[in-house]
Parts: C-alpha cells; sequence; structure tokens
C-alpha cells in the first residue's frame, strides 16, 4: 500500500527516532508499504519518520542507478548490489573509514522538487540489523553510500539542508517556500 510521505514542516521529520526492539508481522508489511511507496514517488530512500512513524527503519533501493557505487562489501566480502536490494534495515550505526567527503546534488522525498548540492563523506561503514534478524556491516561509496547516509539522517531528525552551506540554505529558502505553497497550502 502506498502510504503518503509527509513534507517538510511537519514535526516528525524533526525528530530522534526510538531504536526498533523487535521484528514484528506489522514491521514486515511496513517495509513492503515503504518500498512501495518509495517506487510509487520515484526515490532511492524511504525513512519511517518520512510516513509519520518514529522508529529507526528505512528502505533503500539504487538498483535502477546507472553507477550506484563502485564497490560494495557485505561483513568484509565482496557482494553483488542486486542480492542487497531492497535494503531494508533498523538502527543504524555508521562510522566513514576515509576522510574523503565528496558533493553530489540530493533530493528528498519529502522535499518535492527541492534539490542541493550536499558534501558527504564518500565511503560509509554501516553496522545493520537487517528484516530478517541478521546484523551485517556493509561498506560502499556512491549513491548507495549517499542514500544510507541520508536515509539514517532522517532517523535523528537530520534533513539534508542541515548538511548544505549557508550559500545553499539561504538559496533554497525561495525554492522551499514555493514547494510548500504548492504540496502543503
Amino acid at each position: 500500500m502506498v502510504r503518503e510521505i509527509v513534507l517538510y514542516g511537519d514535526p516528525v521529520l524533526r525528530e530522534k527516532c526510538k531504536p526498533v526492539a523487535q521484528i514484528t508481522p506489522e514491521l514486515e508489511a511496513l517495509a513492503a508499504d515503504m518500498i512501495e511507496t518509495m517506487h510509487a514517488a520515484d526515490g532511492v530512500g524511504l525513512a519511517a519518520p518520512q510516513i509519520g512513524i518514529e522508529i529507526q527503519f528505512a528502505v533503500v533501493d539504487v538498483s535502477e542507478a546507472e553507477q550506484p557505487m563502485t564497490f560494495l562489501k557485505v561483513d568484509g566480502e565482496d557482494a553483488k548490489l542486486e542480492d542487497w536490494m531492497p535494503l531494508q534495515f533498523m538502527n543504524p550505526e555508521l562510522s566513514f573509514p576515509k576522510k574523503d567527503k565528496g558533493v553530489m546534488n540530493e533530493g528528498c522525498l519529502s522535499f518535492p522538487e527541492v534539490r542541493a548540492e550536499v558534501r558527504r563523506p564518500d565511503v560509509v561503514r554501516a553496522k545493520l540489523r537487517l528484516l530478517d534478524g541478521r546484523d551485517v556491516e556493509i561498506e560502499t561509496d556512491g549513491l548507495l553510500s549517499r542514500a544510507i547516509q541520508h536515509e539514517t539522517d532522517h532517523l535523528f531528525g537530520i534533513l539534508f539542508i542541515d548538511r548544505t552551506s549557508p550559500a545553499v540554505k539561504l538559496s533554497l529558502k525561495k525554492k522551499i517556500q514555493k514547494m510548500w505553497d504548492k504540496y502543503a497550502g
């Protein structure tokens, strides 16, 4: 079932979400709804707070991207992207093994038609619990790295606009107001 996506301005997007304590049939149904919602909105990621649910759960699917990453390791072993998409994870812990950062144009389903240049670490190492109960450590770069970082930020009340430069923030004010008038007004 496609769920309604919460727009910027809704206080749920600024909440620090609660960790997921256990995997239930309701969480599995939520995951299916979130994947359907993300695909229907042409997104590559969706976090539970974006549909109004304050838990540390997110989905990512970059399988349709032209160059989603240059490498993917799961528990230290080389892995194939198609074996891991869509990625459904909870209670993420991120670290950044390299200091290199890059700028990429990002969007967010909670900000329709708003995009901005965001500087983030190129490589992420993510400790994740999967929907099947396994704990894994994923290391990757590119769009997959960025999507994991972006969705994890949502789980802690951080939005992509928070990670932009002051000049970009200023330039976004009018775009965000226009978005708000169009979608929420």
